[in-house]
């Protein structure tokens, strides 16, 4: 049975996010059915890029949403947006600490004019701590969170990750904040404060390193290898026209390897006998395993290897997972013909509900696109004090 209801469906969302980590988190609410109205300084955020036009990112962050401007460093802009919060359900902003305080706006006064309100904050450091001031952006986390330093070869410098996963992954737990503050307000009737710090979100990643840490005190880079765990196999091999990753986990996953390269025998060879022998020979065994992958293409590796159910892929670059057929299949990337940046493809909610269909995607919108809807429709105000806010230059 389906329910055609969008989950979220009546949730007003006030999102003042910039960039990824606050516009993931209201890409996500939008998605699930929310109202989210994106209010953005009259010249536009950062990631619209110049001229308060679109870039890529910005689509891909801000599908599905409404567009204000507002200058919330004038009088007149606090007062809008006082008002705007009465109406609403939900604030997102990822500022740095402190800087709503600094504006008249601290999330206190804003849960003492609407105390149902569920007020988000992602910050890079936390409200608190001695780092609570440092500037922080995706790559400066992955350099303090360790990240970067177990990432790369050992011979070679620390690299950061060629994504920016931590703002991602900080978008994602203010969504997760959200939700728990929301359904906290179904029992008790009141709003919330809920903040994410980004360093936060990053330390159980570490778990696998950590592991070798606390056995023997090692941490270093180990290239497409595993550090800190005894895994083996466990790399990027190269192939006549690529690259495959493999982890085995499970003796069963390592007889069926061996099956699948021709070499049964190895299975029951001493030397590969085990986890922990098979990384004591682990150059022995990475040779071995390299004589077979090269002599064959990358989708030949992968086929054998999927075929014996021993866990592993293909490396495919952007225009391999673009066209991807799995995820089209599924929705969880499509198509939109977006107005500024042309022909894209983006992503949908990672977030399935079984019985719910995905919601349609709609292009982000132009900067101030929803202004006269909002203001009007929300708060009540005339053409003529609309055209008024913005010969003032408050939208």
């Amino acid at each position: 049975m389906t329910d055609q209801s969008p989950l979220l469906e009546g949730l007003k969302v006030l999102d003042l996010g910039r960039i990824y980590q606050g516009p993931w988190c209201g890409n996500l609410l939008a998605l699930g059915g929310a109202t989210v109205i994106k209010i953005e300084e009259p010249s536009g955020e950062p990631a619209r890029g110049p001229h308060g036009g679109s870039t890529v990112p910005f689509a891909m962050m801000n599908s599905n949403k409404q567009a204000v401007t507002l200058d919330l460093k004038s009088e007149r802009g606090r007062e809008l947006f006082f008002d705007l919060v009465a109406k609403a359900d939900v604030v997102i902003e990822n500022f740095s600490a402190g800087t709503m305080e600094r504006l008249g706006l601290a999330p206190e006064l804003l849960l003492e004019k609407n105390p149902r309100l569920v007020y988000a904050a992602a910050t890079a450091y936390g409200i608190d701590g001695p780092d609570r001031d440092q500037l922080g952006m995706d790559v400066t986390i992955q350099a303090y969170s360790g990240v970067m330093s177990l990432t790369g070869f050992p011979d070679a410098p620390p690299v950061k990750a060629g994504v920016p996963f931590i703002d991602i992954m900080g978008g994602s737990y203010l969504y997760g904040g959200v939700m728990t503050a929301l359904y906290e307000r179904e029992k008790t009737g009141r709003g919330r404060i809920v903040d994410v710090a980004m360093i936060d979100t990053v330390y159980a990643t570490l778990a696998s390193t950590l592991a070798g840490y606390y056995r023997d005190g090692s941490a270093s880079r180990a290239g497409n290898g595993a550090d800190g765990v005894t895994l083996a196999p466990y790399d990027v091999y190269p192939t006549s026209d690529g690259f495959v990753a493999v982890i085995v986990i499970t003796e069963k996953h390592w007889e069926k390897m061996c099956q699948a390269m021709g070499c049964p025998e190895l299975a029951i060879d001493q030397r590969f006998a085990s986890h922990a022998r098979r990384r004591k020979n682990l150059d022995e065994l990475n040779t071995m395993i390299r004589a077979w992958t090269t002599t064959r293409t990358r989708g030949e590796v992968s086929r054998a290897l999927r075929d014996a159910k021993v866990p592993s892929a293909a490396v495919r670059d952007l225009a391999e997972v673009v066209a991807d057929p799995h995820l089209r299949e599924r929705g969880a990337i499509q198509d939109i013909d977006h107005p500024r940046v042309g022909q894209i493809t983006v992503s949908h909610s990672p977030l399935r509900f079984r019985g719910v269909p995905l919601a349609p995607l709609s292009p982000s919108r132009d900067l101030g696109a929803d202004n006269h809807e909002v203001f009007g429709d929300w708060l009540g105000l005339s053409e003529g004090e609309i055209e008024s806010l913005k010969e003032g230059g408050v939208i």
